[in-house]
């Protein structure tokens, strides 16, 4: 038996540990008076999704992993963006490879799949442009592993899917300011009003802008949100809501930092280093709007449909470094630069219908459902043919780099994608202690246009099976497994110029889940195997002459194989002690049983613990830690100056960023609190995915006053 799978198979013993060895007494409960009224925190049982099925079920029902992050949670640690609450997601890695530009990966591939309630199409090349805040979201569930019922397409890596905030049957208001290091404050405003009995309406707003700790990087962003619940009449409620996020960002980078002297060893570059000229920048605006009609048939049955419109624009003005420097001199990176308006339509569209049946003396539940949606993109492209010099490299941000000319934009995008599903599931209840979801998937995907002189025609369709069961050993204990089929669709190129073939595969997960004092605390482990044929791989880049674009990067079909465990641990160790996180074991290997993919840590760790102190003021505390392996790119471009032979193998060593939090209430429903980032201060890259990369943020440390009615 492997280590990484003993190591695993041992951990998952502590599940069936009973629940004194946990706390002083039954349900938590050490004989003393507590209160209540507490808040549900991440992961925890009694919050069902129809996330990872289309079932609404808790996470135990579910035979698949998933992590829920609260608004607790995100305002404790002030998690205002996607990206930094996805860092601290179990199993869930977030590349920072550029400043605007985010990619997202789990289980050793990449993350595409991103819906907010549910509904949703792929990122465009599975990119997240600019920050996306998270004050317009009550809570955010990632579903790992592959999710073919609910997206379409079985990407086996994981699902993420925003819930929004929406109107409450109380009157609820809070706001709060915060100030932070590098001069960044932000506001944050979010009132729910009872119009009257059947009407209500919800208001979010959230401005933050300030510097970074990146030369010339500034960013400015507005948030706004509005929704409307109204109930036509019993059983049919009608809601519609608005929102919108203008992201504007300043000094941003395009690519990053090239990591290496033409002799192949390392730059030390200072922390604030960057590539970016104070001319650069990039403005992103995300708006939705959506309507939506849900209607009670009685006898538990329910109907929901649900239309979305999403445009997403931006207006960038990019300037990208390439070459590697001489070392005595630091001169040899030349730039390029160009300006990028582009625009992103979605359309979608969804019907679903749940309920119960009886079936041979028993209960059961099924869903089914179909969507249809439509991505148009057009993208613009004004490129400067000025030859561009940067300055030594040990210069960079104090030598400004006088910006071009530009002949002109030109339409260099214009295609559309097209989705159309058609779904089910059942939720089969065998007996008091096995249950099963079976469900099926099938999707056609078609795209029309071209990109930057690619034909992106394709017709792609597929149906993918999903099987899961669970077993109950105890009233606290219980086995699952679960099997799905994959069906991934790709965008990439082959040297030929045409698309690469939808990735096909299996993905089969299994482990041991467990709830504890009455279901405060979830705790489970599991084990992982996903295998992708004709996964897109970089390959090298077009010259000219070939049938693909010359100075596009092309990409070969292999077939790739990720397996691994995860242990993750959520909810309440007492009333007042919360705790949640887990740590990922991962191997990936190619068709010929080597390591893939090598900038993805082989070994993550992620944990979160509050503790509050009721008699002090209802003081709260908190610490949340990440740690991950190192990981390495090997670079083999540094050749071409002929003064290395062989790959430059850049490495990022292991490192762990701890985070701290306090908040105390200074008066009735007034708090003060304070968040430390990176308080070890340590020094790592964001990522190696592409060979470049720029340095983390160091310790930095914000205050906020919030008031909530």
């Amino acid at each position: 038996m492997q280590p990484m799978f003993r190591s695993a198979l041992l951990a998952s013993a502590m599940f069936l540990v009973p629940g004194a060895a946990w706390a002083a007494g039954p349900d938590g409960e050490d004989g003393q008076d507590k209160p209540r009224d507490e808040i549900v925190v991440t992961g925890t049982l009694e919050q069902k999704t129809p996330s990872a099925t289309g079932l609404a079920l808790t996470p135990k029902e579910t035979p698949q992993s998933i992590t829920i992050v609260d608004r607790a949670r995100i305002d404790d640690f002030a998690l205002t963006n996607v990206n930094d609450l996805l860092a601290q997601v179990v199993g869930i890695n977030v590349e920072r490879v550029e400043t605007d530009r985010t990619y997202f990966n789990s289980r050793g591939f990449d993350v595409t799949n991103f819906q907010v309630d549910g509904i949703g199409m792929p990122l465009v090349a599975g990119i997240q442009f600019g920050d996306l805040d998270t004050a317009l979201f009550d809570k955010v569930e990632a579903v790992r592993g592959a999710n073919a019922i609910m997206t379409g397409v079985g990407n086996p890596s994981a699902t993420i899917n925003y819930i929004r905030k929406r109107p409450t049957d109380t009157l609820q208001a809070n706001a709060s300011i915060r100030y932070g290091s590098w001069n960044s404050w932000r506001a944050e405003g979010d009132v729910s009003v009872p119009l009257n009995d059947a009407v209500g309406l919800r208001l979010v707003y959230a401005h933050q802008q300030g510097d970074n700790y990146l030369d010339y990087n500034r960013i400015n962003r507005d948030v706004f949100g509005a929704t409307l619940q109204a109930r036509i009449f019993d059983g049919l409620t009608f809601t519609a809501g608005y929102t919108r996020q203008d992201n504007d960002a300043s000094g941003v980078m395009w690519g990053s930092l090239p990591l290496t002297y033409t002799d192949g060893t390392r730059i030390p570059y200072k922390r604030s280093a960057s590539t970016a000229a104070d001319w650069t920048y990039w403005n992103t605006l995300d708006q939705t709007a959506f309507a939506e009609l849900a209607y009670d048939l009685g006898s538990g049955w329910s109907a929901r449909t649900i239309a979305t419109y999403r445009r997403l624009s931006y207006d960038a003005k990019l300037l990208y470094a390439f070459g590697y420097p001489d070392k005595a001199t630091g001169l040899g990176l030349g730039g390029m630069a160009g300006i990028y308006p582009s625009t992103y339509d979605q359309y979608l569209g969804d019907f679903y219908v749940s309920g119960p049946v009886k079936l041979f003396g028993r209960e059961h539940e099924l869903a089914f459902g179909v969507s249809s949606g439509r991505t148009d993109v057009h993208e613009w492209e004004n490129f400067s043919l000025d030859t561009i010099d940067y300055p030594s490299v040990l210069d960079l941000g104090h030598v400004g780099i006088a910006e071009p000319t530009y002949p002109g934009e030109y339409l260099a995008a214009d295609y559309s994608d097209r989705l159309k599903r058609a779904y089910g599931a059942a939720h089969l209840n065998f007996s008091d202690r096995l249950k099963a979801v079976v469900g099926v998937s099938a999707m056609w995907l078609e795209s029309l246009g071209e990109s930057y002189g690619t034909d992106m025609s394709r017709k792609n369709s597929g149906v993918s099976p999903y099987v899961g069961a669970l077993f109950d050993l105890t009233r606290n204990v219980s086995l699952y497994a679960s099997y799905t089929d994959i069906f991934n669709p790709q965008s990439e190129i082959l040297l030929s110029g045409q698309r690469l073939d939808p990735a096909k595969g299996s993905s089969l997960e299994g482990g041991i889940k467990s709830e504890w004092f009455g279901g405060k605390l979830y705790a489970t482990a599991s084990l992982f195997r996903a295998k992708q044929k004709g996964l897109a791989a970089f390959a090298g880049t077009c010259d000219v002459g070939d049938p693909c674009r010359a100075g596009d990067s092309y990409y070969s079909g292999v077939d790739t194989t990720s397996k691994g465990f995860e242990i993750e641990i959520a909810g309440k160790l007492t009333d007042n002690w919360s705790i949640s996180g887990g740590y990922t074991g991962l191997k990936i290997e190619d068709d010929a049983g080597a390591a893939a993919r090598t900038f993805l840590p082989r070994r993550t760790l992620k944990l979160a613990t509050t503790y509050n102190v009721p008699q002090l003021n209802d003081l709260k505390l908190g610490a949340q830690l990440r740690w991950q392996s190192d990981i390495t790119y090997a670079d083999s471009a540094v050749q071409d100056y002929g003064v290395v032979t062989g790959d430059v193998i850049l490495r990022q060593p292991a490192y762990t960023v701890v985070d701290l939090m306090a908040s105390v209430r200074l008066v009735d429903k007034v708090r003060a609190s304070v968040n430390v980032r990176n308080v070890g201060n340590a020094r790592y890259l964001g990522s190696l995915m592409w060979g470049q990369a720029y340095y983390a943020a160091p310790r930095n440390v914000s205050v906020a006053l919030s008031f909530n009615y």
